[in-house]
């Protein structure tokens, strides 16, 4: 990981790291990486940061492209490479089409996007630039997801801000020469 937050080895993991770590693995993430490396180190936060992470990644019962789109907007808006750049890589997977995956990256609203793809992502950009939602994206992602889905809209965009502060503290490195997906805005 870095010198900020090394990767701690199994051997040397206490109890409650272990306990975490099975958690993780065990879940539908299979394997502890990305922030989770990081968090080990508070265990007990670990444990309900990654608790919370999969009812928003897997639970929410929004389309997972959608989902994604979501992190990455949020990974643009606080430059995350690490986050950017594994989540683009399952974006991909679900079908997101890389016109959209591009202009976010670039800081752009993607040109052509599908009804839910432009509200999910407009709604993203608003809270992330207002610390909530104009009253007309409440009002239509409201109508589109009920206000459960609004909730999981939210939370996401809370939860992998999170996530964005911890990685871009953290600062793992990306894959063996992989540049890093996002320039300077």
């Amino acid at each position: 990981m870095t010198e900020r937050f090394p990767a701690i080895p199994p051997d040397q993991m206490t109890e409650a790291q272990h306990e975490v770590a099975s958690a993780i693995a065990g879940g539908p993430r299979g394997s502890v990486r990305g922030p989770f490396l990081a968090l080990l180190h508070n265990p007990a936060l670990a444990m309900r940061v990654q608790a919370l992470g999969a009812h928003l990644r897997f639970g929410t019962g929004l389309p997972q492209a959608l989902v994604e789109l979501l992190i990455l907007v949020t990974a643009r808006r606080w430059t995350c490479q690490y986050e950017f750049f594994a989540h683009a890589r399952i974006a991909r997977t679900e079908g997101l089409p890389e016109a959209i995956i591009t202009a976010i990256a670039e800081g752009r609203r993607p040109d052509s996007m599908q009804a839910d793809q432009a509200l999910v992502h407009d709604f993203a950009v608003s809270v992330h630039r207002d610390g909530k939602p104009e009253d007309a994206l409440y009002a239509a992602a409201e109508a589109r997801f009920g206000k459960a889905g609004v909730l999981d809209l939210l939370a996401l965009a809370g939860y992998y801000s999170m996530l964005a502060m911890v990685l871009n503290t953290a600062d793992p490195a990306l894959p063996d020469g992989t540049e890093p997906p996002l320039k300077p805005l």
